[in-house]
């Protein structure tokens, strides 16, 4: 085709600015990274976890969760943290609502597109396997938010032991102190909230 002299000015500002936009990038990139540099380690052992393979998303997680985990007692409550467990809404024996909470606005759109990824990937079955099954009850949004979930779980115990992911990271359960107690008052409450009904020993 044919293309004016207007137009040929047009396209010439049109690709300046284009440019000028992939150098302030580029100065953007360098300087995030300057800033990640002390976190190189952290970043690395973040890169080993499914879906993960770009270095600012590994840095994108450092900024918001950071790298010392002693500020989460758990997992849950770091997932809890990042809007990521389903609320517990419930009144005279009905469930209302269980929708998780808009919390982690920046961290949860995050790891839900690294589960996009996470679940077409060959080389973890297992997190493609707990996808499809919780997909056949729960559907989409709900599988993609129990795999988001599973994989900050994995985040938080490989931050915290700093340690490469393998595939039983978001199986470990927090192990509660041996020296735990409760009162006999409270193990009654605790069982009749589920569902047993007390009777005495002469009964």
């Amino acid at each position: 085709g044919y293309i004016t002299p207007e137009q040929a000015a047009k396209l010439k500002i049109i690709k300046e600015h284009f440019d000028n936009l992939e150098a302030r990038k580029a100065e953007l990139e360098e300087l995030i990274l300057a800033l990640a540099n002390p976190y190189q380690q952290e970043i690395s052992i973040i890169l080993t976890a499914p879906g993960f393979k770009n270095t600012f998303t590994a840095i994108g997680i450092i900024s918001e969760i950071g790298t010392n985990m002693e500020a989460f007692p758990s997992a849950k409550h770091l997932c809890s943290w990042a809007g990521l467990t389903p609320t517990n809404n419930e009144s005279a024996g009905k469930k209302k609502s269980v929708r998780v909470s808009k919390a982690g606005c920046y961290i949860k759109p995050l790891l839900v597109q690294c589960a996009n990824a996470a679940i077409k990937s060959k080389k973890h079955p297992e997190i493609r396997d707990r996808y499809l099954r919780i997909k056949k009850r729960r559907g989409h949004k709900k599988a993609i938010i129990a795999i988001a979930r599973m994989l900050l779980t994995a985040l938080y115990h490989m931050l915290k032991n700093g340690e490469n992911y393998n595939s039983d990271l978001y199986q470990k359960s927090d192990i509660l102190p041996i020296t735990r107690e409760i009162t006999v008052e409270q193990a009654i409450l605790m069982a009749q909230f589920q569902g047993y009904r007390i009777k005495s020993a002469t009964e």
